[in-house]
């Protein structure tokens, strides 16, 4: 009786103090809180949106005037607010947020955890990263020390401070889902993903590593609800430094182009340029006389590295293109008709309100997939539509017949450019080319539909 009452207590014993030793295990960010939390602050920002409000008639008509007279009660101008979080960057008052927090603020209020209030003033603000930099009239201010993104792990804790739908100084934790996400839109930022509860409000707010340093900017959420779902995307750090000490020394950012379209390089399109896995960026359309066709640079070109820097997707290449100087050579490493060649190209500077080049992702998905071998009707275009076109050669696809070709989207109106890295001159080449395919083989088909070109991976029917 006594032994098996010593083993039950035992037992007992061993339960309590693993539940113990499994409790150390879990992280306390109290440390961190009270340390870090005085350099995070709330923004609130008004807009005055100016105007008659509520008139149903525009300025010019008759009635208008009719209107501002006898409805004087109506207002002519009000107010919007919003609100936001940002941190302290250097003692003297220099704050980081999202440049979407301060959009159009005509009055910007930064509140201190100590309850100040400060009246702020926009430096500068860069909407392709989501990035602004404030300044407030103070001195000696608590300010954040910044990390290093690149050693953040898949799985590590993490933690926002913020003013979730004003709430202050607010503090939740989570762990990071996923490094470098790439969000339609959003070609300069590999956003961190993390399942931090960040909802309105947390937007400019830092994310802190359990050191203590600032990572990213909690800047966008994905959901439905209107509130956390668990997927929260933040700016890296090193990404919202560059671009602040551009707003900070002249109020703008400067970036690199070289005019080119890519696309996403799937294993079949790989394997149809004979390379042996899916690694870099394809160009599908080349600007030109822009930097990169001076360069030489082709359409079916795939960038594998770009000023020695390792180009794994076509996401990479520009956030590569954007962070290089305009002005500087840099030689780019490309895959070309089976081997490996090196050009150098001279960067361009991105307008700072240009467009950037039209993506053709949405033309890979709609006509990626299998054709048939002998599913379409092509016929060779006129010199007139040649012209339209800008084209030396193509073929116009008149009629979808093949199972295979309908349900991968082709069109009637497309347009067959190139098959690889040979465009299409004639029908007669197009079939003497598609003679020596072999059945089942990928092959890369360059179609153009309106002004987006891109291209498909296309497997012969082995029928």
């Amino acid at each position: 009786m006594l032994k098996k009452l010593f083993i039950y207590f035992a037992l007992v014993a061993g339960i309590i103090l693993g539940a113990s030793a499994h409790s150390k295990e879990l992280p306390d960010f109290t440390e961190l809180v009270e340390k870090q939390g005085a350099a995070v602050v709330n923004i609130s920002t008004t807009q005055i949106i100016r105007g008659v409000q509520g008139f149903p008639f525009a300025e010019g008509d008759p009635y208008y005037e009719f209107f501002r007279r006898f409805a004087p009660q109506m207002p002519r101008e009000r107010e919007s607010q919003s609100l936001g979080s940002g941190f302290i960057i250097s003692a003297d008052g220099y704050i980081m947020t999202n440049a979407h927090v301060v959009e159009s603020a005509d009055k910007i209020t930064v509140r201190l955890t100590d309850k100040r209030e400060f009246q702020a003033k926009v430096i500068g603000a860069d909407k392709r990263t989501d990035v602004a930099l404030l300044k407030i009239e103070a001195e000696g201010l608590p300010k954040i020390n910044v990390g290093n993104p690149d050693k953040l792990k898949v799985g590590e804790w993490v933690v926002a401070i913020g003013s979730p739908f004003g709430f202050d100084s607010s503090v939740t934790a989570g762990i990071v889902s996923a490094k470098g996400r790439s969000l339609p839109q959003d070609n300069f930022v590999p956003f961190i993903q993390t399942d931090v509860a960040i909802n309105p409000g947390n937007s400019g707010g830092p994310l802190f590593n359990m050191n203590g340093e600032v990572v990213g900017i909690n800047s966008q959420i994905y959901t439905r609800s209107g509130g956390s779902m668990g997927l929260s995307f933040a700016i890296p750090i090193d990404v919202a430094t560059q671009v602040v000490d551009q707003l900070r020394s002249t109020g703008k950012v400067t970036r690199g182009r070289i005019g080119v379209v890519i696309q996403e390089l799937t294993r079949e399109l790989a394997e149809s340029f004979g390379l042996s896995k899916p690694t870099g960026a394809l160009i599908s359309n080349v600007e030109k006389d822009g930097p990169a066709d001076k360069a030489g640079i082709k359409a079916s070109d795939v960038i594998l590295k770009f000023d020695g820097k390792l180009v794994d997707s076509s996401g990479d290449l520009p956030r590569i293109v954007a962070a290089t100087k305009p002005g500087s050579k840099v030689v780019v490493e490309l895959w070309r008709k089976g081997s490996a060649k090196q050009v150098t190209v001279e960067i361009a500077e991105m307008p700072e309100e240009g467009r950037l080049a039209r993506s053709a992702k949405k033309l890979a998905d709609d006509v990626a997939g299998l054709i048939a071998r002998l599913g379409i009707v092509v016929s060779e275009l006129g010199k007139e539509q040649l012209q339209e076109l800008e084209a030396s050669g193509g073929l116009l696809v008149e009629e979808v017949k093949g199972a295979a070709a309908r349900a991968a989207g082709l069109q009637q109106g497309d347009v067959l450019l190139a098959i690889g890295n040979t465009s299409i001159r004639s029908l007669n080449q197009f079939n003497e080319i598609l003679k020596h395919v072999p059945k089942g083989k990928n092959v890369a088909l360059l179609v153009r539909r309106g002004e987006a070109a891109s291209y498909v991976a296309i497997r012969l029917d082995e029928k």
